[in-house]
């Protein structure tokens, strides 16, 4: 009974760790505010990046496979062409005290490349500026954590 005990208030001490945190697996929403993917950030030599692991459409989660091979034609440069399923869509962001900045973020929508920071709010909820040049000159987005009722 108590090794029961130890092991369901450990995995509940990782959870509710693992949940204060950038990484793992979050929503992203169109203007519409409807799922368009899921992302993953993930962490790398001590710097975020993210890459897309999921395409949705209007809400649902595309499983056929011609929509699983969208590609991102607005892109430009490498990622001209590149499949958006498996995309690397964030860079090089490096912890900076509550937030992650210096990095890059692709819309793959689009195709242009920003300069971002993200800022977790709380537990569920990430905070992406995207912005060219000066922060006031940009687009926030926020993303809710995959598991957390929408």
């Amino acid at each position: 009974m108590k090794k029961r005990l130890l092991t369901f208030f450990l995995i509940a001490f990782s959870i509710a760790i693992n949940a204060q945190t950038i990484f793992g697996k979050w929503y992203s929403k169109d203007e519409m505010g409807k799922i368009d993917s899921v992302i993953e950030v993930y962490e790398k030599n001590e710097k975020a990046f993210a890459k897309i692991i999921e395409l949705w459409y209007r809400g649902s989660r595309v499983t056929d496979p011609n929509g699983l091979n969208e590609v991102c034609d607005l892109c430009e440069g490498e990622n001209k062409g590149k499949k958006k399923l498996g995309l690397n869509i964030l860079a090089d962001l490096q912890k900076d005290g509550n937030e992650w900045s210096g990095g890059t973020i692709l819309d793959p929508r689009n195709g242009k490349i920003y300069t971002c920071y993200i800022e977790l709010i709380n537990p569920h909820k990430l905070k992406i500026r995207a912005y060219l040049g000066i922060t006031l000159v940009g687009r926030t987005v926020y993303l809710e954590r995959v598991g957390v009722q929408l």
